[in-house]
């Protein structure tokens, strides 16, 4: 920890002595990134800098707690705690400094629930996936676009995309990717039986303009009339938006508005974040095989969430923890969940940054 507090601080300093110079004065994009990167490492540098600070001030009253004036000595004796105190609250603000900010926290974010295992019942289950994470984001007052939606049987849903915008929203959803199960008894169920069932939820931070460069001959865009039930629900004007990019094959679609153009417009947001997704990707390609592996296929055997109907309990298999009441869960009240989630997420952070 001693190194990468030394580093730190040295590369800070460079830093400074970099933002002096002309050249770097000259150079829009190179001043905007050493400016980002001072202003990521100066809570640090800063909390470092107070704590050598009190640490010497420590060192300087055990020193003259061996005074020959009495009166001195006793008046540091006194002064030691507080001190000792500060120095405890100072070096677990410095660790908390040293846990590197995810990029992405602040952003919207794209999330994609699709049915997996289990017929029409896996369908059910995503739409009571897609409602809770709708309720959720309504409590958070957070606005959610549907961007493009699959319907299934008896109400359910095969896949939906949906955005969702609110300051902070990857930050709190980024942990829900992953194989959701449920144990319950079906509605289509006569004898009672409880079935289990999977469905898959993906969160992708939502990319911007400036995160990647997409070139127009990279696409293709197809038109086509939305599906529907029939009758006056089939849109007579072609509308639905397929965009291919073609040197990966990643594919985003947006049937929901009525409008040709916004459903070009939201189909390009969902390119985007798959896209910037997949370059995340191959530069953290160790997390982003954790992350493949908890996504996984819809498995019944993979999960990272279980809920359990007859128990009236969820079991989150990554931070083992269970609560009660799914019937609050599913309606949004997520808040004790994620907030846990987030406070494992951050332990494990802030003990690889110390080691």
């Amino acid at each position: 920890m001693i190194d990468k507090l030394h580093t730190l601080t040295v590369r800070y300093a460079a830093i400074d002595e970099l933002l002096s110079q002309s050249e770097i004065a000259s150079n829009p994009d190179r001043m905007r990134k050493l400016a980002k990167e001072r202003s990521s490492l100066e809570p640090v540098v800063r909390a470092i800098q107070e704590y050598e600070l009190i640490k010497q001030a420590l060192e300087d009253a055990q020193a003259m707690t061996e005074d020959e004036d009495p009166e001195l000595a006793s008046l540091a004796k006194e002064e030691i705690p507080s001190l000792i105190q500060q120095m405890e609250g100072l070096e677990l603000e410095v660790k908390r400094a040293l846990i590197p900010q995810d990029p992405n926290a602040e952003h919207n974010v794209i999330m994609e629930v699709r049915a997996g295992t289990g017929g029409n019942e896996a369908a059910l289950f995503a739409a009571d996936l897609y409602r809770m994470y709708l309720r959720y984001a309504q409590r958070k007052g957070w606005k959610v676009e549907l961007v493009n939606t699959s319907e299934a049987e008896l109400g359910g849903i095969k896949e939906v995309t949906f955005q969702v915008e609110g300051r902070g929203a990857y930050r709190h959803l980024k942990h829900e990717s992953g194989v959701h199960r449920v144990q319950r008894v079906p509605v289509t169920e006569a004898q009672g039986r409880i079935h289990t069932s999977t469905a898959t939820v993906v969160v992708l931070p939502e990319a911007e303009e400036v995160d990647l460069q997409i070139k127009p001959e990279e696409l293709r865009i197809d038109i086509f009339h939305a599906g529907g039930a029939g009758g006056q629900n089939v849109n007579k004007v072609a509308t639905a938006v397929r965009i291919v990019h073609l040197p990966t094959g990643i594919m985003s679609v947006c049937q929901d508005e009525r409008s040709q153009h916004k459903n070009r417009q939201k189909a390009m947001t969902v390119l985007r974040s798959r896209l910037l997704e997949r370059e995340l990707q191959a530069q953290h390609a160790e997390t982003s095989a954790a992350r493949r592996s908890q996504v996984g296929t819809g498995e019944r055997s993979e999960k990272v969430r279980t809920y359990n109907f007859p128990q009236d309990r969820l079991t989150d298999h990554r931070i083992n923890l269970n609560t009660h009441g799914l019937e609050v869960i599913l309606a949004g009240g997520l808040d004790t969940l994620i907030d846990a989630l987030m406070e494992e997420e951050q332990a494990q952070l802030l003990q690889e940054a110390v080691a």
